[in-house]
């Protein structure tokens, strides 16, 4: 087990967790989230799995800590690249962009299987933490219909079925069958087409 390098316990916990996520975070990329077992997490983490069970008491739990972070980061670049002014297609390319570049990097199983792996109450509190991420898509539909860029009968089912547009992109952006670009060019106008956008 590592030594505590850090000034205070607090301090130590806060870098090991986070070495924990970082190993989640390489080890989806190698094998995909449904894959990894919490010994391969605490190898990759190079901590003993007793210790991993006192920062996670089982994988569901790890997951949703995991897809919270990345969600977190997801919104921090979202908002860090989305220039000011810019309008909603423009927004939602970027939205598009960034959701594929992020089911690359952190390659997972679909949501069924992701259902079926963790149980419906772990896959239901593994909705609420991505739910930040249909909110901003919610906000860009709304922002285009008010423009009158866009157009939706519901802008809610409207953004499951982006999202599920967006999700139909994973097994060729990891099979390496597609570029998050290319996927993106497909994705962006294929949507924007369904809205009614010029």
């Amino acid at each position: 087990m590592p030594r505590i390098s850090a000034a205070t316990i607090g301090e130590h916990r806060a870098q090991t967790r986070d070495r924990i996520l970082q190993a989640v975070s390489r080890l989806s990329r190698v094998q995909g989230i449904d894959a990894i077992s919490m010994t391969d997490v605490a190898g990759e983490a190079g901590i003993t799995r007793t210790v991993l069970y006192n920062y996670f008491p089982d994988k569901a739990a790890l997951l949703l800590a995991f897809t919270e972070r990345v969600t977190r980061y997801f919104i921090d670049s979202y908002e860090r690249e989305l220039p000011a002014g810019a309008s909603p297609a423009d927004r939602l390319r970027a939205f598009v962009r960034l959701q594929l570049a992020g089911l690359l990097a952190h390659p997972h199983p679909g949501a069924a299987d992701l259902s079926a792996a963790l149980g419906p109450d772990a896959y239901q509190r593994l909705a609420e933490h991505v739910a930040p991420m249909q909110r901003i898509l919610v906000e860009i539909l709304e922002n285009g219909i008010e423009a009158g860029d866009f157009r939706a009968l519901d802008v809610n089912a409207t953004a499951r079925m982006i999202l599920a547009v967006i999700g139909a992109e994973r097994v060729p952006l990891i099979s390496g069958d597609v570029t998050v670009e290319t996927a993106g060019e497909l994705v962006s106008e294929f949507v924007l087409r369904a809205l009614g956008s010029d």
